[in-house]
């Protein structure tokens, strides 16, 4: 048996090698390095993969994140409404541009955002809800997009985990995770579903005016070289990651289906075993795994990852710390919330090792080990 592997980017890429090789050697002898052919390309291609009008190339996630709430000219003291449960660069760039992050609790089985607390949070400051469609699988867009109607709201969508997810609306009509929002962000960070070689990340957006603003921002703030209209960044996807994203993409459906198929797998092996719980997958929304995350008893959950270590099985914990917690977030005013879940999430969430190259043999394995620890 392979050695496990939390991801297993080496053994993707030899499955793609050839053409992989071929599109960065592509790019280097053309030169074009910096919004070369390679990048506009890509956005086309995930344009029409996303069904989506407009897709902005960046640098990371985390600036897709930034960018977007520049774009919609949010101000100092706005307040954007968001998870605690969720990675640090949601509420990161929140903080960083002035706004006010309002934070609320989450589900115990989808872990996205509580839509009681989020229409309770709605103030006169509230300009945008942030969902973040956390492990996989989108929140519940429907009832965000009305709420946001309700009260005149942007909605910024938090896909970076999510690439390639369905949200299934009442009437059975479907859309991509990232492309329902006023606009949505992703990340191309190497171990997402859908990663580059490097660092990488896009903006989506229906909205013609918005898409071209995006694209300024994302240049210095120009339309036209050297005549800068507003203050921007400098956040662009280079031309080697592109070619490498555009390899993947059509490799992302299948990608998706394999670790849909081992989430699947382990919810049979693990079946049954006291005190632990599988990941549920949403009525409204299709799963793509970027992480597959059990939940097992607050006193077992340090004991099993060092218990797996023991096994070489690697196992992580998203996320240890909800925001309201982190020391970083401690002086950000407070909605006067409480957080239950995310708190007890924190104690007791797991993950196992989830890529498309993880092996039937290995995920009975790492059963056989979970299962010898609860005995």
């Amino acid at each position: 048996m392979n050695l496990i592997k939390m991801v297993d980017l080496a053994g993707q890429y030899q499955a793609i090698k050839p053409a992989i090789d071929q599109a960065i050697a592509e790019v280097i002898e053309s030169t074009a390095f910096i919004n070369g052919p390679a990048v506009a390309n890509f956005a086309k291609q995930l344009e029409d993969y996303l069904g989506v009008k407009h897709v902005i190339p960046c640098a990371n996630g985390t600036d897709a994140l930034q960018v977007a709430m520049m774009g919609l000219h949010l101000q100092p003291g706005d307040e954007v409404i968001t998870t605690t449960f969720t990675f640090i660069a949601t509420v990161e760039t929140i903080a960083l541009l002035g706004l006010t992050p309002v934070l609320v609790d989450v589900y115990p089985d989808t872990y996205n955002l509580n839509m009681e607390q989020v229409r309770g949070s709605i103030t006169e400051k509230t300009k945008a809800i942030l969902p973040v469609h956390l492990f996989g699988q989108c929140s519940n867009m429907q009832e965000i997009m009305d709420l946001a109607h309700e009260h005149n709201l942007y909605v910024i969508e938090d896909a970076c985990q999510a690439i390639g997810a369905d949200y299934i609306f009442p009437d059975g009509t479907q859309a991509k995770a990232g492309t329902i929002g006023t606009v949505g962000c992703t990340s191309f960070f190497p171990s997402k579903n859908l990663g580059c070689y490097g660092d990488g990340g896009a903006l989506f957006t229906n909205d013609d005016a918005i898409a071209e603003n995006l694209r300024s921002i994302v240049n210095h703030g120009m339309k036209i070289r050297y005549y800068h209209d507003q203050i921007g960044v400098n956040s662009r996807l280079d031309s080697i990651q592109a070619a490498v994203l555009s390899v993947k993409l059509p490799h992302l459906d299948a990608y998706n289906a394999s670790r849909l198929k081992a989430a699947l797998l382990y919810n049979a092996l693990l079946d049954g075993i006291p005190g632990l719980e599988t990941p549920v997958i949403a009525t409204d929304s299709t799963h793509v795994f970027h992480q597959y995350t059990l939940k097992v008893p607050v006193e077992k959950r340090d004991a099993l990852q060092k218990f797996l270590a023991t096994k070489d099985i690697p196992a992580m914990i998203y996320y240890p710390v909800p925001i309201h917690q982190q020391k970083a977030f401690q002086t950000i005013k407070s909605n006067n919330q409480f957080y239950p879940v995310a708190e007890n999430l924190a104690k007791r969430v797991i993950s196992l090792p989830m890529h498309t190259e993880l092996s039937e043999e290995q995920q009975i394995y790492i059963a056989q080990a979970i299962r010898e620890f609860f005995g």
